[in-house]
């Protein structure tokens, strides 16, 4: 299914005013990057990479696609030929999934001419800007979490696409479980989900809904205790599946008052391994809240999928150098107030002071030429690789193989933060962006 249409007209009008005037085949940078993060947050997460690299396979105008711009006249003859034929040649660089940014990172740096890289920008800002936003709410709920497992339960609050991407990104920045299972099958991610209020309602008792669940998922399943009384769903609960049930799930309430009478309850009646597993519209700050709480594991819904208050990352896409009619590389960048942005190419690097991150470091260059190393900074980590090679898609960034290699990427470079980068509260960047001259 062609991805060439999951674009703004403006994209193409501009190709085709481009071609119009000899500008289209001029060679040009763009660079994808975000000039804050949302909420006043430490960090972002960048998520999405491998879904974009593999929608970039599809983006391909057909017989469908260029009927529905010749139909509408929405561009000229001349540019409907050139989209026939349209491929991406050129390069991209950028941070690999799982990586921490902030503010002016270049999370994508896009080489071609202006033509082949501009059609881009929608398709690589839609789906960076709603996964990162995702992977940077499910990051903070880990560290909220700690060691106890979260699960993703979002998907009756965003689109079923969407939810999709959302159990992806939220997986890769450290939950272990989604209900979404097309996000299972398509991304690897473990899945989980026993049952909900509607299972014990349709049976005339409470106990006849467990006995059931456990005649089909076993003695190991998880109870939903909070359909009616819970203190009563807890006795009813160990005296159908016994004190070896696996687990206990509470859905409302004062959730640290409640999980500390579950917990004591559980206990008298010998059931000492059963887990208590809580959801209810918990987000970082809720599942902080219940740190010192004998809870075992969360399940989060509309506050993962939603980006918990930051639905979009606010990344943005501009061109950043370009040649010149006489072939010369130029630096290029908007000057708007609150929306300029720094012209040149870039190469980024964070810098560590015995394994803790001490800045984002951003060599700019004013011509074309890559920056390879900061060379007065032996200890920085160089944070760019290589993901389109004139064309060549770097297929180990896709699949279920790249969703695992983000997830173990994003792990190791979280253990760099210093640990004020790890609170919730507002605040400025957990690391400075500091610009250097190649």
């Amino acid at each position: 299914m062609s991805t060439a249409l999951l674009t703004d007209r403006y994209e193409l009008t501009m190709i085709d005013a481009a071609l119009r005037d000899g500008t289209a085949a001029r060679p040009c940078v763009f660079e994808l990057f975000a000039r804050r993060l949302p909420g006043a947050r430490r960090f972002g997460v960048v998520a999405g990479t491998g879904r974009l690299l593999q929608e970039l396979r599809e983006f391909r105008f057909g017989d469908d696609e260029l009927r529905y711009l010749r139909d509408h006249a929405v561009v000229s003859a001349e540019t409907l030929a050139f989209l026939e034929g349209y491929r991406f040649s050129g390069t991209i660089r950028g941070y690999r999934e799982g990586e921490l940014y902030f503010p002016g990172s270049p999370i994508l740096t896009i080489e071609g001419t202006f033509a082949e890289a501009v059609v881009l920008e929608t398709l690589a800002l839609s789906i960076l800007n709603h996964d990162s936003a995702v992977a940077t709410a499910a990051a903070r709920m880990s560290i909220a979490a700690g060691d106890r497992p979260l699960a993703e339960m979002g998907s009756r609050r965003a689109g079923e696409r969407s939810a999709v991407a959302a159990a992806r990104a939220a997986y890769i920045a450290g939950f272990g479980a989604t209900s979404n299972l097309e996000a299972g099958r398509t991304w690897g991610i473990p899945t989980m989900g026993t049952a909900a209020h509607s299972f014990t309602l349709l049976h005339e008792t409470e106990e006849q809904a467990f006995r059931s669940q456990i005649d089909a998922l076993g003695v190991d399943t998880t109870l939903l205790i909070d359909t009616y009384d819970i203190h009563e769903g807890v006795a009813t609960a160990i005296r159908v599946a016994g004190p070896e049930l696996g687990g206990v799930r509470v859905d409302s309430g004062d959730l640290p008052t409640v999980a500390a009478a579950v917990r004591t309850q559980l206990d008298e009646l010998g059931a000492t391994g059963t887990k208590i597993t809580v959801t209810s519209d918990l987000d970082e700050f809720a599942i902080a809240a219940l740190a010192a709480s004998p809870v075992d594991s969360y399940g989060v819904g509309t506050s993962v999928v939603t980006g918990s208050g930051a639905p979009t990352a606010g990344m943005v896409y501009k061109l950043v150098a370009r040649q010149d009619s006489a072939g010369g590389w130029v630096a290029v960048a908007k000057a708007s107030a609150d929306k300029g942005s720094m012209g040149g190419r870039k190469a980024a690097f964070r810098t560590l002071a015995r394994g803790t991150a001490t800045s984002e470091l951003i060599v700019v260059s004013d011509g074309f030429e890559q920056v390879e190393t900061a060379a007065e900074h032996p200890d920085a980590r160089a944070l760019q690789v290589t993901l389109v090679d004139h064309g060549e898609t770097d297929a180990s960034y896709e699949g279920v193989g790249g969703v695992a290699q983000a997830r173990e990427h994003h792990a190791f470079v979280r253990e760099e933060l210093p640990i004020t980068g790890l609170a919730l509260s507002r605040s400025d960047p957990a690391l400075p962006t500091v610009y250097e001259d190649a």
